[in-house]
């Protein structure tokens, strides 16, 4: 195979973005294969936009016409893994749009699935870990840069939504139809980024605000508390109702500490030496030098740098490596696989808000499912989950 045919399930914003990009050749080693969407008005659309390129109302129709490889999902959150199993299942390659899915117990089901299937190409869309900026943070913790981690903190809110948004159609911000708000929206990217950059929590404690300053069922309010079982702690904060949102991320371990700035500006601050030496080493006038402020050369180095990022670039790169990875075997830079760890954690903080306790992880799929079934049936809009 030289050119890998994509199929693309869902042509709205997302899916749209990327008919485009492949038509337009951006995508190294892949085409436009098939479109598919069950509304027909984009039937229309893609006939008079993409005129040579088939059109199906009928995923499985497609999966089964040969006119594609591979299929990327821009579909609600609930059909992320059924439409991964079936093209697995068919043996074409998934990508998949994130969040995996809505709940674990559906993720680790098409997990399983895609690991009996190896010879196949089963890859997210976390385009964020093609971020030069991220992906520089993570060498630097994984080589020890500012040594074991003690502290995290990520204040993502950014995501400013009016009322108009939520009331555009009657599945969105919904239990039954979305799975929740801003944890599964917006903020999936972050979350992948927190556990991937600074590994999972052992237990997570929640205050979630649901409908706080938005007519919705779901949260659009989060303060995460995180334990990660060897003394560090982490924060996350995320909401959908400040106009004037924050992005900072800060990264504190006992030989430095990392702040990133709107995601574009990232600071490293290395200590000369680590932090528990100093605190039983250094005399006092020294400390007294650290309070006064100044000149601290002889306590840390500093280092700034600034990224610019092109949008839609990332999406790009995530399925120029999804493509040579089927071609050639390159390693992915976000195997499929690796969903289930946002999932879990955006499941733990709603179920650690809906029993008012701290949840540890691994979580208990069971329970979750049950407590998300009951907010589905008070909606009494979509059937509950299984």
């Amino acid at each position: 195979m030289k050119t890998v045919k994509m199929g693309i399930i869902g042509v709205g914003a997302q899916g749209g973005s990327y008919a485009e990009f492949l038509a337009a050749g951006k995508v190294k080693q892949m085409e436009l294969g098939a479109i598919c969407d069950i509304d027909p008005a984009k039937k229309q659309w893609a006939a008079e936009k993409y005129p040579d390129v088939p059109f199906y109302d009928n995923y499985i129709e497609m999966l089964e016409s040969g006119d594609v490889d591979a299929i990327v999902t821009c579909v609600p959150h609930y059909l992320h893994p059924e439409m991964g199993i079936e093209a697995l299942r068919r043996n074409i390659h998934a990508l998949v749009e994130k969040p995996a899915g809505v709940y674990t117990k559906q993720v680790k089901e098409l997990n399983e699935f895609a690991a009996a299937k190896p010879e196949l190409t089963f890859g997210i869309m976390f385009n964020q870990r093609t971020n030069p900026l991220y992906q520089q943070l993570k060498k630097w913790v994984d080589s020890g840069e500012i040594g074991n981690i003690r502290r995290t903190n990520w204040i993502i809110t950014s995501w400013w939504r009016p009322q108009g948004y939520y009331d555009q159609s009657a599945w969105r911000a919904t239990w039954g139809g979305e799975g929740g708000g801003v944890l599964v929206n917006q903020a999936p990217h972050q979350i992948d980024l927190l556990q991937w950059i600074c590994g999972m929590p052992k237990k997570v404690y929640s205050n979630v605000k649901y409908g706080f300053q938005r007519d919705i069922a779901v949260e659009d309010e989060v303060t995460a508390m995180f334990d990660y079982g060897n003394g560090a702690t982490g924060v996350f904060i995320t909401c959908t109702h400040d106009v004037m949102g924050t992005d900072r991320f800060e990264i504190l371990g006992d030989k430095g500490k990392i702040v990133v700035e709107d995601s574009k500006k990232v600071t490293i601050k290395r200590l000369l030496t680590p932090e528990a030496e100093m605190s039983k080493n250094m005399g006092w006038a020294d400390v007294l030098k650290i309070f006064m402020g100044g000149d601290q050369s002889d306590v840390y180095t500093e280092e700034v740098i600034e990224f610019e990022s092109v949008w839609g670039g990332q999406h790009i790169a995530v399925m120029d490596n999804f493509a040579a990875n089927i071609i050639d075997g390159t390693p992915l830079l976000a195997p499929g696989s690796d969903g289930i760890h946002g999932v879990t954690l955006a499941n733990a903080i709603h179920l650690s808000s809906w029993l008012g306790r701290e949840v540890e992880l691994p979580l208990d799929e069971e329970l979750f499912l049950s407590e998300l079934n009951q907010r589905i049936e008070e909606e009494k809009q979509q059937p509950v989950q299984a």
